[in-house]
């Protein structure tokens, strides 16, 4: 338990306990004393590791867990075996145990490598711009010509990373005293990520957090040893158990089958129950009800075998009404949060960069220690302006020659808009810890690609000019959040930047890498056993293809069904908002619409997987409540990570031209018998 404050220091304001009395006895490291080879070399271990179970997500569910969470508890179990293994083999005394601050780079670094997958949207965006996702969607070489078509390849890749991923992070650089000491926003993630690190960090914390590393390390091997165990079974095409018909052969015809990934349940673990039950919703309506009607007016409505848009074009509009929605309710939300922190004693000039004389007088000792240490670096603004216009120049003499669709006034036209629209994702995510900075990306989809024209190539221009936005509004709000972190723990500022800015510079280089393997194993993601699925790719592809094509070339009926579930969508964001604020118990009750809506994107067996997750964590809560909260996060991080790197091994495998020796296939007892018939007329081997 953390010692109360002490009155006798003035306090007489803050009566909880005090975080940083804990830790008075100790020294505040230097910023380069915070920075070592040690942390440099676990932060590079764990940020290449968890990169590999990010890019699995973005290119299957697409969903984003919480991976602050394994991240935090595997930096402190790779830096304490640092220490013990450099004490045993070199005989290493006195050794200086890693702290709290090496601690928070190592988590600031792992998260801003491993971020990369999504913000570089190589599960989208990217992916999206290839023939085979559109032809998968159904939109394949009458989407816009050649032009419309980029085929990603590692070089590219990875200039266009290190192009697009910095400049959020100098755009928002100005204003991290003024959101994080003056305005004191939130920033829930970056907040927990703290606590989590402090709490770690004490001697009873240091204690549960072995117990979780054990725990987390142990579902990881089995996870491992589960994925190779399949491979055995999976000798011939519709083999194995990634098929398992759960609910019956009929129902797993139209998709409805248990697939056996670890990564699915283990989202389902992390993920509340609304989340879950409205992607299964979501796709009973999609595959058991709508495309199962819509195949029935094959040839009348549509072309032989383009069915598939319908549940494309219904998710996309779902999406923007959702996004939509919520876009305007956080920018009202902002605006009047910043409305009262301006009338506040507290912010009375609240765009004001501060310095150490002119901060506003903090109220505990908590505040007064950590804000001496933040603002005790002092960062030269202008250098983040000059940073940021270098950065802008480089992309827009650069980026089209990697994306020749897009000319240098397009990505002028971005980078123009990027800053203000990072600073109020930046606001947004630390008053409400939600990112708009996807919505944003959609708006340039449409804006850009319109601007081009589809006849030029306005479909790729739009996904690329789509990276530039979200990357750098999503990489603004990351940094702040990381900002939060450090202050949280006393760590540099310089420090915390590094970290970000090396991070990514890492994850700039191994997810393209990464993405290029698993693209080439499964030839473009039409593969089996664990292909990626491309359900964003074909989400944002769509999305485009509905702005920019024309409302001739779209399939019967397929534009009044968007309005309706654009107006579903929007009601039932209107009624849940409202249910929230009248304390209506009919808001417990109403589905994510963007959960419903990435539904009609997903292959049903990613929500069943998910909803199997929920069903377990249900049930543990029920049983073992204490345990279910201390356990479940390290348990949900072993099989997300274990299913990683299961899958890295079983691309190996398939890169070495390696069979499965054996085959398991699920029949229906007629087939079945009309099968041992045939077995029976085959000569026996002698």
């Amino acid at each position: 338990m953390e010692p109360p404050t002490n009155a006798a220091d003035g306090d007489d304001y803050q009566q909880a306990p005090s975080t940083e009395r804990v830790f008075e006895g100790e020294p505040v490291p230097a910023p380069w004393e915070m920075i070592t080879a040690r942390s440099v070399a676990v932060s590079a271990v764990l940020g290449a590791s968890l990169s590999v179970v990010s890019m699995k997500l973005s290119l299957t569910s697409g969903y984003m867990p919480f991976l602050a969470i394994p991240a935090g508890l595997l930096s402190v179990f790779l830096s304490r075996t640092w220490v013990r293994l450099l004490h045993g083999c070199c005989g290493v005394a006195q050794l200086r145990p890693f702290t709290r601050q090496e601690n928070a780079l190592i988590q600031t670094f792992v998260a801003a490598c491993s971020n990369v997958a999504y913000t570089g949207g190589f599960g989208s965006y990217i992916l999206a711009m290839s023939r085979s996702s559109a032809e998968d969607g159904g939109a394949g070489p009458g989407s816009g010509g050649g032009g419309n078509f980029e085929e990603p390849h590692v070089g590219r890749l990875i200039a266009f990373a290190f192009l697009t991923s910095f400049a959020g992070m100098f755009a928002v650089m100005p204003f991290r005293n003024t959101l994080i000491i003056r305005h004191q926003l939130t920033f829930p993630t970056g907040t927990a990520t703290a606590h989590l690190i402090n709490s770690m960090h004490t001697p009873h914390g240091a204690k549960q957090a072995s117990k979780q590393v054990s725990v987390m390390f142990k579902t990881l091997g089995g996870t491992v040893a589960w994925s190779l165990w399949q491979w055995l079974f999976e000798g011939s095409e519709d083999c194995g158990f990634r098929s398992f018909p759960i609910f019956g052969l009929t129902a797993g015809r139209l998709g409805f089958f248990f697939d056996c990934s670890m990564t699915n349940v283990g989202v389902g673990l992390f993920s509340p129950y609304r989340i879950t039950i409205s992607m299964l919703a979501g796709s009973l309506m999609a595959y058991g009800v709508l495309l199962p009607y819509v195949k029935t007016k094959e040839g009348i409505w549509y072309p032989r075998g383009n069915h598939g848009a319908y549940g494309m074009f219904i998710g996309i509009s779902m999406v923007l009404a959702d996004g939509l929605f919520h876009l305007l309710c956080i920018l009202l939300r902002t605006l009047r949060a910043v409305r009262r922190r301006r009338h506040s004693q507290l912010a009375a000039q609240p765009f004001m960069c501060l310095g150490v004389d002119d901060r506003p007088p903090a109220r505990s000792f908590d505040d007064r220690r950590r804000a001496q240490v933040f603002l005790r670096d002092r960062v030269f603004d202008p250098a983040a302006v000059a940073g940021y216009a270098a950065l802008s120049a480089a992309s827009v003499a650069l980026v089209p020659r990697l994306y020749p669709q897009l000319r240098p006034g397009h990505v002028a036209a971005a980078y123009l808009a990027a800053p203000l629209l990072a600073f109020g994702n930046a606001y947004g995510t630390g008053v409400t810890d939600v990112s708009v900075a996807p919505t944003y990306g959609r708006i340039a989809v449409v804006a850009f690609g319109s601007w081009v024209g589809l006849e030029r190539g306005g479909l790729v221009a739009g996904l690329a000019a789509c990276v530039v936005v979200a990357s750098a509004v999503s990489t603004a709000s990351d940094l702040m959040q990381a900002f939060r972190t450090g202050y949280l723990t006393l760590t540099s500022p310089h420090a915390v930047f590094v970290g970000q800015v090396a991070g990514t510079a890492l994850g700039c280089v191994v997810n393209p890498l990464i993405f290029w393997m698993l693209y080439g194993v499964y030839g473009g993601g039409g593969g089996d056993g664990g292909a990626p699925d491309a359900s964003f790719a074909k989400m944002y592809r769509g999305m485009a293809l509905l702005v920019l094509s024309q409302r001739a070339g779209m399939p019967r009926h397929s534009v009044t069904l968007c309005k309706v579930f654009f107006a579903a969508a929007l009601a039932v964001n209107v009624l849940g908002e409202v249910s929230a604020r009248r304390r209506w118990r009919v808001g417990r009750y109403l589905p994510c619409t963007t959960a419903v809506a990435v539904a009609f994107f997903l292959p049903p067996e990613i929500p069943i997987g998910m909803f199997a997750g929920s069903v377990v964590m249900y049930v543990w809560r029920k049983l073992d409540a204490d345990g279910a909260r201390a356990r479940s996060p390290a348990v949900a991080a072993g099989l997300i990570c274990g299913d990683g790197f299961g899958s890295m091994l079983r691309s190996l495998l398939i890169m070495s031209r390696a069979r499965p020796p054996m085959c398991v296939m699920f029949l229906s007892s007629s087939v079945n018998r009309r099968l041992d018939a045939f077995l029976a007329t085959m000569p026996k081997s002698s």
